[in-house]
């Protein structure tokens, strides 16, 4: 028997470190080939490193919370001679999705015999246990979302200490933040209370290093303001006759067809006649870069924040793909398992605000994109039909672009395009 050791692989998109999120296995642990091991968060994404080698767990390196650079060590496996006498490499894959498939059996974690008895790292101190109607259990902690693991781990609080109010005792976000209220409560005092803290003091507050995702939507953000000369347009259009059409659509047996598809097909209309707004600043060259394919990004909010999945060749695909690719990569972007090159790569934003119940914005651009729709949410509002005055469905549309790709008029024309694609559907098929 010999040790192999399994190095932080290069996860792609010219990233060059990752944080440790979670363990997936223990020291002693038995794993197979092309098992997860540990979930990291690179800047662009969350990812589960599946290890190359089967064996049992000798060591891991870097606890949670820490940042390791690319090609550091991540755990070393103890590897036994194969039966059949053949050879003991590795499958090579590196990430999970990007190799074998696994059948869910094989991916269980086995505790090895060896493990009995090993010493392990000292728990923390634990915390007041929090009331709740379900008392805590022996065994791992019932906790799934990483990020409630980190919000813990973050405040010192120790999760073997709180009842989970989910199902079978799960700890959710709101059990340890109710945790973290109770514990930040002040005692009562009977005697003189002391004396403020000074400025210094209450400026410093909770503090949360911006890293990872966050970190990475901040740099780009900031970049975007400080590089993009933007400005925004809007218009109110009537989406009477294009909900119709939508329920029109969905009447048959067949897949239900999105709004958010349909927005995207007049989007991708919409920058076949005005292509100007696909296309990007090279600043080193001084040129404009206009681009012969369409990848739409869209807005999705998670427990993570806000990320933007890329609709890759948006422009060739109808409303049917074009809504099945979104669920697609909604799913993934809710579940922490979107890929860094399902990132990037965006050549125009389509943002739907309206879901969260607001009229309009001015969004900042996805730098290096040239510019972004914005829709607002489709309410009934008095409006002028036909020379009379009736309660139509309205939304407003905004599009906020880059100054220096073109001027008002060709923005104004695109926006123009699309209000009146949602206004009269068929101003789409008479384009297409």
């Amino acid at each position: 028997m010999h040790s192999l050791e399994f190095r932080l692989p290069d996860l792609g998109e010219g990233l060059t470190e990752a944080e440790i999120v979670r363990w997936l296995v223990e020291v002693g642990d038995l794993v197979a080939i092309d098992q997860p091991v540990v979930e990291v968060e690179t800047a662009k994404a969350m990812v589960e490193v599946p290890c190359p080698y089967g064996g049992v767990v000798t060591a891991r390196f870097g606890e949670e919370g820490t940042e390791l650079p690319v090609g550091a060590p991540l755990l070393t496996v103890a590897v036994g001679p194969p039966a059949d006498g053949g050879n003991t490499e590795g499958s090579g894959n590196v990430l999970v999705g990007y190799g074998t498939s696994e059948a869910p059996a094989r991916r269980r974690r086995v505790r090895s015999a060896a493990a009995d008895g090993k010493a392990t790292a000292p728990a923390p101190a634990p915390s007041a246990p929090v009331p709740s109607a379900t008392a805590p259990v022996d065994g791992p902690v019932p906790v799934i979302s990483p990020l409630v693991r980190r919000l813990a781990r973050d405040n010192g609080l120790d999760l073997r200490q709180l009842c989970g109010s989910g199902p079978d005792g799960l700890i959710l976000r709101a059990d340890v933040e109710n945790a973290l209220r109770t514990k930040a409560a002040p005692a009562p005092v009977a005697e003189e209370a002391p004396a403020p803290a000074p400025a210094s003091a209450v400026r410093n507050g909770v503090r949360t290093p911006l890293k990872g995702v966050r970190g990475a939507v901040a740099d780009k953000l900031s970049r975007s303001r400080r590089e993009i000369p933007d400005a925004t347009c809007w218009v109110d259009a009537d989406a009477t006759e294009l909900m119709r059409a939508r329920a029109a659509m969905n009447a048959g047996t067949g897949p239900k067809i999105s709004l958010l598809a349909l927005l995207a097909r007049i989007c991708t209309a919409a920058l076949a006649r005005y292509p100007e707004l696909n296309s990007y600043v090279d600043t080193d060259a001084r040129e404009l870069v206009r681009l012969d394919h369409v990848h739409l990004g869209f807005a999705a909010q998670t427990e993570r924040g806000l990320v933007v999945p890329v609709v890759r060749d948006a422009h060739a695909r109808d409303a049917e793909s074009l809504g099945a690719e979104f669920a697609r990569l909604t799913d993934a972007a809710r579940s922490g398992t979107l890929t860094p090159g399902e990132l990037t790569g965006g050549t125009f934003t389509l943002n739907n605000y309206g879901v969260f119940g607001v009229d309009g914005s001015t969004p900042i651009i996805n730098h290096p994109e040239a510019a972004m729709l914005g829709v607002g949410r489709i309410v009934p509002k008095p409006w002028v039909h036909e020379g009379e005055l009736a309660v139509r469905q309205v939304v407003q549309l905004s599009l906020t672009f880059d100054h220096r790709v073109c001027d008002g008029g060709t923005a104004g024309g695109f926006l123009r395009y699309v209000a009146d694609c949602v206004e009269q559907p068929a101003v789409l098929l008479r384009t297409l």
